[in-house]
């Protein structure tokens, strides 16, 4: 069952926290794949630095952060990957979760063909190589997740005490936000990012 709207449209930290083990499913004509989520990154325009949004900046890049949720945020970065976010909260709250990884669930093959490597654990572990596996472009920017071919299904929840919280990677430009324990991860899984 594809996740609702009203899954969306809450605040970033608590819809990060719930993605994990959610299925991020997406059908092409070349056939479909499927991950489950296991680490992600949280990102909040009103006050985190780290945020592409900050402080509120609404430009054409960021402009579908500043609607409602439940719809795919993609960008490149360093001119050659991709990095999925979906887009959270309610209209005209800039909140994103950054998809960092995913376990392999269906279409591995496919996947394999698309990263070229038989390495399983390669294939979506890091914001790059899980979109590149997944087939998720810039064109899928402004995609809304509750319809089409792009979405997420319900999955079981992460207990608890599977829950990893620490800081995000890669952001030291960002001051105090370098800080904030925003990323979730499920412990013990190989099939998060380095």
């Amino acid at each position: 069952m594809k996740c609702s709207r009203d899954f969306y449209n809450r605040d970033v930290l608590t819809v990060a926290e719930e993605l994990l083990g959610k299925v991020l499913v997406h059908v092409t004509p070349e056939g479909v794949t499927k991950g489950r989520i296991v680490e992600v990154e949280a990102y909040d325009g009103a006050v985190d630095k780290a945020a592409h949004s900050y402080p509120n900046l609404r430009t054409g890049r960021t402009e579908v952060q500043f609607g409602q949720g439940g719809y795919a945020y993609v960008y490149l970065i360093y001119g050659m990957y991709h990095c999925m976010n979906i887009v959270v909260n309610t209209e005209g709250k800039p909140e994103v979760v950054l998809l960092r990884a995913l376990e392999p669930v269906e279409g591995i093959g496919l996947m394999k063909r698309r990263r070229g490597t038989d390495k399983i654990r390669q294939l979506c572990s890091g914001p790059g190589k899980l979109t590149q596996a997944m087939g998720i472009t810039r064109e899928h920017y402004g995609h809304d997740l509750c319809s089409g071919d792009l979405y997420l299904e319900d999955g079981p929840a992460v207990p608890e005490e599977q829950i990893l919280r620490t800081k995000r990677i890669n952001i030291d430009y960002a001051e105090e936000a370098r800080e904030f324990l925003w990323r979730f991860a499920e412990k013990d899984s190989p099939y998060v990012s380095k």
